[in-house]
Parts: C-alpha cells; sequence; structure tokens
C-alpha cells in the first residue's frame, strides 16, 4: 500500500487527485464518516435550529407578538435529521467501495509505522500511514452506567423523546444536549460535579450563562450509582437521589488511542498522540517519518474546523515529503450551540491579568446598548474583548447570545491576521444598525493606543 488511514471523518479527505492509482487503505471500525457526520456537530446542530424555534414565541411575546408556545414533534425532526445524515454516510462508503484503488478494513491494530494488523490476522503494510481515529465517550465507572436507558452522545439522538432527562457533565457537549432537549420539551435536569457550567470560559461569561440557563441545573451532584426502578432510572449523587425516564452521560471523550499500543509511540498524560508542528507522530521524542496523525487522536482541541485545517497540512505532507508545512499556531475558536449561545478565542480576562498584569485590558458590551440590541429587546447578550494597553494588540474575544458563534469571527480574523484594536474599530465602516455594532463598540471601550485612524 501507498497510503493507509485510520479513521474515514476528515482523514478520508486526504484522498485527492494525486492518490489517483495508488493504493489506499481506510480502517474504520464504527460508522463511515466519522464522529462530526454521523454523532457529533452535524446532527447536533440540526437538532439545535428547532430547539430554538421552539423558544421563540418566549422571544416573541416581549415584543408584542402572541405566539403559541412550541411543540415539537421530536420523532419527525429526528426522523428528517437522519434520513439525511445516514445516506451521506452509506454514500461515501459506497464511493469508496467502487473506486478501484481503495481497499476499506475494519478495526485494525498499529503494528509499527508501516504495519496494521486486520481482525483477520492479515498485516497491510503501507509506505505512509495517517492515525485519525477520533475519539469516544468516557463513561464513569459506576454502578448502573450498563443500564438500558443510559446514554452517550453517540446514541442519546436516536431515541423516543424522553418526558424527563437526566445530564450528567458540564461542558459543551452536556451543556449543548440540555439545551435541546429542553428547548424541545423535555423536564431536563442537568448534574454537575462542581459549582457551575462551562467553567472553562471567561469568568463574566461563565457567570452570565449560568444564570441565563432554562433547564434545572443541580451543583455539587456527583453521581454515585444509577438504578432502574418503577419510576425510571433514579441517579443518587452528593446533592441527593434524581428520577428520569433516560440519563445522558457526557462526562468527557478520550482519543481512540488503544490501537496503536504495540507502535510504543508518545502520548499526552490525557492519552493523546503526541505531534509535532507538520502532524508528524512522535516517538521516544523524535519524529516518526511517514506516520502522521489528525484530529482528536492528537489533537487537544476537540473541533472539527481544527481537525479539518490538520487534515489539509497532512496532506500536502503526505504528498510533498520534501517540503513539509506546519500547523498554523494561531487562535483557534470554538462556540457553544447552546441557548444563549457562545462563542471565544484567545485569552480570558484572568489569563490576560496572569500574563500581562496591568497592561491587560478589557471591555464589555451589552447587546442591550447597540440599535439592533433595542430592537429585539436583548437584555442579556454580551460581548467583552481583552486585549494589551501597549500596543492594541487583541488577546481574545468571549460571546454571550444570539449569533454569538457569527458576531465573533471579525475577532478572530483581527487576531490571527495581526490587526490591532483601534484599527479594527477604526479602519473600517460598520453598518448601522446591524447587531455587529456590539463588537465596533467593545473595541471602542478599550484602553488601546491610536494607531493613525480616526
Amino acid at each position: 500500500m501507498d497510503l493507509a488511514i485510520v479513521g474515514s471523518g476528515s482523514g478520508n479527505s486526504l484522498l485527492t487527485p494525486f492518490w489517483d492509482g495508488k493504493q489506499v487503505a481506510i480502517a474504520e471500525s464504527g460508522v463511515f464518516g466519522g464522529t462530526c457526520l454521523n454523532v457529533g456537530c452535524i446532527p447536533t446542530k440540526m437538532f439545535v435550529r428547532p430547539a430554538q424555534l421552539a423558544r421563540t414565541w418566549q422571544e416573541a411575546e416581549k415584543l408584542g407578538i402572541q405566539l403559541p408556545p412550541g411543540r415539537a414533534d421530536f420523532a419527525a425532526i429526528r426522523d428528517r435529521i437522519f434520513a439525511r445524515i445516514d445516506p451521506i454516510s452509506a454514500g461515501g462508503l459506497d464511493y469508496r467501495q467502487q473506486a478501484d484503488n481503495v481497499r476499506l478494513l475494519g478495526r485494525v491494530q498499529l503494528l509499527d509505522e508501516h504495519t496494521l494488523l486486520t481482525e483477520e490476522g492479515e498485516k497491510i503494510h503501507a509506505e505512509q500511514i495517517v492515525l485519525a481515529a477520533g475519539s469516544s465517550p468516557v463513561l464513569p465507572d459506576i454502578e448502573g452506567i450498563d443500564l438500558p436507558g443510559v446514554h452517550t452522545s453517540d446514541t442519546i439522538m436516536r431515541i423516543e423523546q424522553p418526558r424527563r432527562l437526566l445530564v450528567i457533565g458540564a461542558g459543551f457537549i452536556a451543556c449543548e444536549f440540555a439545551s435541546i432537549f429542553a428547548g424541545l420539551g423535555t423536564e431536563v435536569t442537568q448534574l454537575v460535579r462542581g459549582d457551575k457550567l462551562l467553567k472553562y470560559l471567561d469568568e463574566e461569561i461563565c457567570e452570565a450563562f449560568n444564570t441565563q440557563v432554562d433547564w434545572d441545573v443541580k451543583l455539587h451532584a456527583e453521581p454515585r450509582s444509577i438504578a432502574a426502578g418503577p419510576q425510571g432510572l433514579s441517579v443518587r449523587t452528593e446533592a441527593g437521589t434524581f428520577t428520569a425516564d433516560a440519563v445522558l452521560v457526557a462526562t468527557g471523550r478520550r482519543p481512540n488511542t488503544e490501537f496503536t499500543a504495540p507502535a510504543g509511540l508518545d502520548l499526552h498524560p490525557d492519552g493523546r498522540l503526541q505531534v509535532d508542528q507538520f502532524q508528524r507522530v512522535m516517538r521516544s521524542g523524535e519524529p516518526v517519518p511517514g506516520l502522521y496523525a489528525l484530529g482528536d487522536i492528537s489533537s487537544e482541541q476537540q473541533l472539527k474546523h481544527a481537525a479539518n485545517h490538520q487534515a489539509r497540512v497532512v496532506a500536502h505532507n503526505l504528498e510533498h515529503p520534501e517540503d513539509l508545512r506546519e500547523v498554523s499556531e494561531a487562535d483557534i475558536p470554538a462556540a457553544v450551540f447552546t441557548h444563549p449561545e457562545i462563542a471565544h478565542i484567545g485569552l480570558t480576562e484572568a489569563q490576560a491579568r496572569a500574563e500581562i498584569g496591568e497592561h491587560a485590558t478589557a471591555k464589555t458590551q451589552k447587546y442591550a446598548d447597540t440599535a439592533y440590541g433595542w430592537a429585539m429587546e436583548d437584555e442579556q447578550g454580551l460581548f467583552k474583548v481583552v486585549a494589551d494597553k501597549r500596543d492594541g494588540r487583541i488577546l481574545g474575544a468571549h460571546v454571550l447570545g444570539y449569533e454569538a458563534a457569527n458576531l465573533i469571527q471579525p475577532l478572530v480574523t483581527a487576531m490571527n491576521l495581526g490587526i490591532d484594536a483601534h484599527t479594527l474599530a477604526r479602519g473600517q465602516y460598520w453598518i448601522h444598525p446591524a447587531l455587529m455594532e456590539v463588537a465596533e463598540n467593545a473595541l471602542l471601550g478599550l484602553e488601546v493606543p491610536e494607531s493613525g485612524r480616526l
């Protein structure tokens, strides 16, 4: 084989026309297409939109519009979503199966940088190998975790809608599903081990989010066991026992690196493969030529856009080993598609003050203080920018509210292209009265030096 790829998500995109006529193997132990397509960002966001629409009656009342409360047909929503997604997965599999130069494999082990071992005992030799096997949900070691009705993000979207749902976890996956099911009419209780949701966020944004969620949150409620009874599934926690019809366990994901154990590769403490700036996998502190990794199996950021960037880098490096490209060191933005929505990039205010002390400056702008925010009667949205007082360098941005993931993009561009806060605010026209003025006003409020713009 000229190339072997373990994983059919972002790894599947590596097959450019360069590989036509060359021998390629793709190993996939799960559903073809990977996490994002089948159980991750795409189907979840297809649930997010109906959940948003189901809540619009509440927003309409503030504007004098009387709408009936949203009543969701969960089964119809679910079936519509997977009627679109499942054929894409099947079509991708069929497309690769019909290619004369591609061989599909199931579960494999990595014996060394050139050899895969199939379940049938066959050894597959490849000149270059890419490890893109993704990650899997983490399940806590507690009694009852394997009971029927206990789900992970891999299975929760295909069930019948529960009347009551317990969500275990405080991260972005737990919060997104809590928001989806609550919006669609399920009585949701989120069980949180610590004292807040999404504790990694900027403190101001985090506090605002925790006060705005429209589902029940139980803090200091670490699960001890799960039991089945006549009233449903009961989760016993430090804060009491809670009962529902279904349980979602969303306590994180782990990289799928077990199959690489025979090759003796270097791992981070959290189990991720160590890679260099070219995405080459490390062993004994040195990069292994011809062995690459990308996505959740090696990336600290479990984000599809990060995996896509890494895939583009790996695709080039596979085809041009004499001219390797590095992965961008640019800040990576992220979003949480909850109600309210969240987006963030770079340093929080606390991190900036810890790094540069009194030179850090931050400004938070309320949606409500812009013309469009007035029109929306939005009293909760926030846009925050963090910068360096000395040169106006933008260090971070944090948004909570309507269209947060879109509103943050000019800050992402500025940070990655080196545009300072003064120039970004004054060196272009901002449409009035668009909601994007909330970003402009936050930038205008920063204590930063002038850069020649008015």
